[in-house]
């Protein structure tokens, strides 16, 4: 959000995922906002999220999502609520999945399995719940590097990483092996690398993705809450009074942009170029120079796979250099191995 800036206004198209960041566009108080996906989960992720912000307190969508503490019976109720304003598809899916929803829906994607799977199999072999909970407590960051060093950073620790964030085991349990079919080199050792900076530099009792890694919510011991930005109050109140401004659709980003006739002005494109060939990616980034507004700002991460603007569209994407290298520095979303923001010429 900080790289498309403060100014309000224009067409934004995103990358629906589960429907977090797409949501969150709302905020800046934009014309409109189309979130598009090929996975009809998905879209059924993001439309029962718009549901719960249409119907539920937000307390209720804290709970519902599994940001807070709720019985199994109260999620069951709460989409009770919510279910007469999904359609039909997403019907289907969450009338389907019962145990997604008292769980929380934050925790039903494939990824979110692998990582609960690592929170109650895997850690507990390196670091006990105290060692946990004394590394999501706030620090100076000499305190945090000295945590680290001493306590954090152990032979176990760092050898159950290599293995359980392996090409081979995140290929099997965490990712489509798809994912990696454009991935060169050692995986673990780069992801960890991420990992250490966010356990150093970054704030992990600021950190709401490290929360839900660690320990399965966004509460801290004391019942505070530590939540994704799309959640936190000033956002939610916007995002609410902006609901009817969002669009979703099962597509490609291929497909809308040769059927949409108006220009976008901000992409919110997540890592879809991590499944892409280098030039599959060059091709579709072209197109989206063609399709895009004059100074329409281009979004999106590396996790794996480097991808930006190739030299043959140095006339037409200027990659903004100076913002880039300062948001991903503070990133919180540290799993990602790089940030890459673009001006449309």
């Amino acid at each position: 959000m900080e790289a498309f800036g403060s100014a309000s206004g224009g067409r934004g198209l995103s990358i629906a995922s589960a429907g977090d960041n797409a949501l969150l566009m709302l905020a800046r108080d934009p014309d409109e906002v189309l979130a598009v996906d090929i996975n009809p989960a998905q879209l059924a992720c993001l439309e029962i999220r718009v549901a719960a912000l249409q119907t539920l307190e937000r307390d209720e969508v804290l709970g519902l999502i599994g940001s807070r503490a709720m019985p199994p019976r109260a999620r069951t109720e709460c989409y009770r609520r919510c279910r007469p304003l999904l359609g039909e598809s997403a019907r289907r899916f969450w009338d389907a999945h019962p145990r997604f929803i008292t769980r929380g829906i934050g925790g039903c994607g494939k990824f979110e399995g692998y990582f609960h799977l690592f929170r109650k199999m895997i850690l507990p072999l390196a670091h006990n719940r105290h060692r946990v909970e004394a590394l999501l407590t706030p620090r100076t960051p000499q305190e945090r590097a000295m945590f680290f060093e001493h306590q954090w950073n152990t032979t176990r620790w760092r050898m159950i990483f290599h293995l359980f964030f392996s090409r081979f085991v995140m290929g099997c349990l965490g990712r489509s092996p798809q994912f990696f079919e454009h991935v060169e080199g050692p995986v673990a050792s780069r992801i960890l690398k991420r990992v250490s900076h966010a356990l150093i530099v970054l704030d992990p009792s600021q950190n709401p993705w490290l929360h839900w890694i660690l320990t399965g919510s966004h509460t801290r011991l004391r019942g505070e809450t530590v939540l994704p930005p799309w959640l936190e109050e000033g956002a939610y109140r916007r995002i609410v009074a902006n609901l009817g401004r969002l669009k979703w659709r099962r597509s490609s980003v291929e497909e809308v942009l040769s059927e949409e006739k108006c220009g976008f002005d901000h992409f919110n494109l997540s890592d879809i170029f991590e499944y892409m060939s280098p030039a599959r990616a060059e091709w579709l980034l072209e197109k989206i120079c063609e399709r895009s507004s004059p100074g329409a700002r281009l979004v999106y991460w590396n996790m794996l796979a480097p991808r930006s603007r190739p030299e043959r569209l140095a006339n037409r994407l200027v990659p903004v250099t100076d913002l880039t290298r300062m948001l991903h520095e503070k990133d919180r979303g540290f799993f990602y191995s790089r940030l890459v923001i673009e001006d449309r010429i």
